[in-house]
């Protein structure tokens, strides 16, 4: 007899083995027809998998995660089918699952265009409708590879010829389509019926520059329809988000091939980086950081004794003097040892917090730049706490807390915390991990945040916290985080004479809040449309007269709202008042003022809020009030 346990905790028994579908029907017809994987003892396996042995098993559906990612798997191969279908001299190579859908890689001899694109998908949609079923078979490596050099896939044949000579290799079938895979898939194509085609990019064989230049065509699925046309929306709103965009329009910053991954900041970005980083600097003052300077090149020696250019190398850059051997910095962290060694610190020292806007250089591909998002060169609000074992419970609390506040004030309000333990190859006692990872997990109890566990995903050196934020739009964005290191301290001999009155080393906490200043403000860039609130809007109010009578009036109006500490543009120009305030609204303002002979005669102002709001006429004095309270306020 075989038993089955179910995730509620019944049993079932069956004479002999039985593959998930059959167990799936035994629950029920519904669940049979929804059923498009299984979860036996922990692994997710197709529904025409075998099972004969005790197991646990879970049939997973559209609902799951596991069987959204099934889903997309298989609408990979979907792809791959149509693609064969109508352009059968196509090769095809990889085709894996991505964030939010998937892509394949094909070899064709001339670019797919649009309509390609168009055709391809409605040939899935044709295939999908004819449910065909989805069949596994295995067989041996040299079999395998004999087996596609037949059907004049070399790529695949390729593939096939780097896995281990002896292996066997599963296959999966679907109508005259045979491909490669480990699997699971669903059991027919009729499970695959909310897809669509995204775009095609340039991709080098095996991500190889050397290599040949294949196609890459990328597709999104979903368990339904409604999701899918959530995601179109959701992306069609991101387009307009886009701070690439946004940053032309608004002239924030532009990127430049002469300094590829560096960003140029124009006057009205660059008051939105110092409004961020002059808010970082009273955060650090008020919560008891000391800001220090590092430099941006250290010798190779430093970086050697860190374990960065045995293992960061390749993302460095390096240069050379007088026979000597430098890095830029890619992290700051070492730099903040050098400075805390300088001089005996004792126990009544500690936490001792350094806070530093320190600038790095990590040499990204250049396929991996995006804007303000990923660069060469970035700007982090970087932090390091040295303190005793004892302490990282209430360092880790108060950043939490602190935190908070941060994302709160620059209008982020929901906040995703993942603790991320042990890897298997790591440093430091199991004992020193146990209270590491123990002290994380309670600084989150203590500041009443639901945390997901990612095992196995801490750095050699230490447990951390990664903090992710959610947009406007449901993006997410991982920015926080606060990583405990037993590692540096040791590697560079830091130091602390103890109430014992030996020497011993001090817990290091690398902690960041925004993390890099230019993604951050990316970020906030999308997260507000460009229109950023008052307290952080590059130009804040404008003052527009309508005719050449009210100039001077127009004149006193800004200098008033300009000795109050606001940022002021005045609009002096020969237009019409209509286009005059398109123009400004176009750029997002948080006010416009409008002065006419009323207004001059009364000292006051018509005032517009962003989003066509006509406020009224109000004194100037009024109108300083109410957009001090929004800067004070940050709404």
């Amino acid at each position: 007899m075989i038993h089955i346990t179910l995730p509620d905790g019944s049993e079932r028994e069956f004479p002999g083995p039985v593959t998930v579908a059959e167990v799936a029907a035994s629950i029920g017809s519904g669940l049979a027809k929804a059923a498009l994987a299984g979860k036996l003892d922990g692994k997710v396996v197709d529904t025409a998998h075998r099972i004969d042995h005790d197991a646990s098993l879970a049939i997973v559906t559209a609902k799951d995660p596991e069987g959204l990612e099934v889903i997309r798997h298989s609408t990979a191969h979907l792809l791959a089918y149509a693609v064969k279908e109508l352009f059968p001299e196509a090769q095809v190579t990889i085709g894996p699952v991505i964030e939010n859908g998937f892509y394949y890689d094909f070899a064709y001899k001339r670019p797919f265009t649009p309509e390609d694109l168009a055709a391809i998908e409605k040939r899935m949609a044709e295939l999908a409708a004819k449910d065909e079923p989805v069949t596994r078979r295995v067989l041996p490596r040299d079999e395998a590879v004999e087996h596609f050099k037949a059907m004049g896939e070399a790529y695949k044949a390729e593939i096939i010829g780097s896995i281990p000579a002896g292996e066997d290799v599963s296959l999966y079938r679907e109508g005259g389509f045979e491909d490669l895979c480990r699997g699971p898939h669903v059991p027919s194509t009729g499970k695959l019926r909310h897809f669509k085609l995204m775009k095609v990019a340039g991709a080098y064989w095996r991500g190889d520059h050397r290599n040949e230049m294949l196609q890459r065509v990328y597709g999104t699925a979903w368990a339904s329809k409604e999701d899918l046309q959530g995601y179109l929306r959701m992306l069609e709103e991101a387009e307009k988000r886009d701070h690439r965009r946004l940053g032309r329009e608004l002239d924030l910053f532009h990127i430049d091939d002469h300094a590829p991954g560096v960003v140029f900041w124009h006057p009205k970005g660059w008051r939105i980086w110092q409004e961020v980083e002059q808010y970082m600097r009273r955060v650090y003052r008020d919560n008891g950081y000391l800001e220090v300077k590092g430099p941006q090149l250290l010798d190779k020696t430093l970086w050697e004794k860190t374990g960065h250019w045995d293992k960061y190398r390749e993302n460095m850059f390096v240069t050379e003097s007088e026979k000597r051997d430098y890095a830029l910095k890619p992290m700051n962290c070492p730099g903040h040892i050098l400075i805390y060694k300088q001089g005996v610190k004792s126990y009544r020292d500690l936490p001792l917090r350094y806070g530093e806007f320190g600038q790095c250089h990590r040499n990204e591909p250049t396929g991996g730049l995006h804007g303000i998002m990923r660069v060469r060169g970035f700007t982090q609000d970087d932090g390091h706490i040295f303190c005793t074992e004892d302490q990282i419970l209430a360092e880790c609390k108060a950043f939490t807390s602190l935190l908070q506040k941060v994302y709160k004030d620059f209008g982020f309000t929901e906040i995703i915390y993942k603790v991320a333990t042990r890897p298997a190859a790591r440093i430091g006692s199991d004992e020193s991990w146990d209270r590491a990872e123990e002290a994380l997990m309670e600084s989150l109890r203590a500041s009443d945040c639901a945390f997901e566990i990612a095992p196995g995903d801490g750095a050699f050196y230490g447990p951390k916290v990664e903090y992710t934020l959610k947009d406007a739009i449901g993006r997410q964005w991982q920015c926080g985080t606060v990583q405990v290191d037993f590692s540096m301290p040791e590697r560079l001999d830091a130091e602390y004479v103890g109430e014992d009155g030996a020497r011993h080393r001090p817990v290091m906490l690398h902690r960041a809040i925004v993390g890099s200043m230019e993604r951050f403000i990316g970020i906030l860039i999308e997260q507000h449309a460009g229109a950023l609130p008052a307290w952080l809007a590059p130009v804040q109010v404008a003052v527009l007269n309508i005719t050449d009578s009210q100039a001077d009036y127009a004149r006193q109006v800004a200098e008033t709202l300009q000795n109050q500490g606001l940022r002021v543009e005045l609009d002096l120009r020969n237009e019409k008042i209509t286009y005059k305030i398109r123009e400004h609204s176009l750029q997002k303002l948080p006010y416009i003022l409008v002065v006419g002979d009323k207004e001059k005669a009364s000292g006051s102002a018509s005032v517009r809020a962003r989003g066509n709001q006509d406020l009224g006429v109000m004194p100037v004095e009024a109108f300083v009030q109410r957009i001090s309270q929004d800067i004070a306020s940050k709404i």
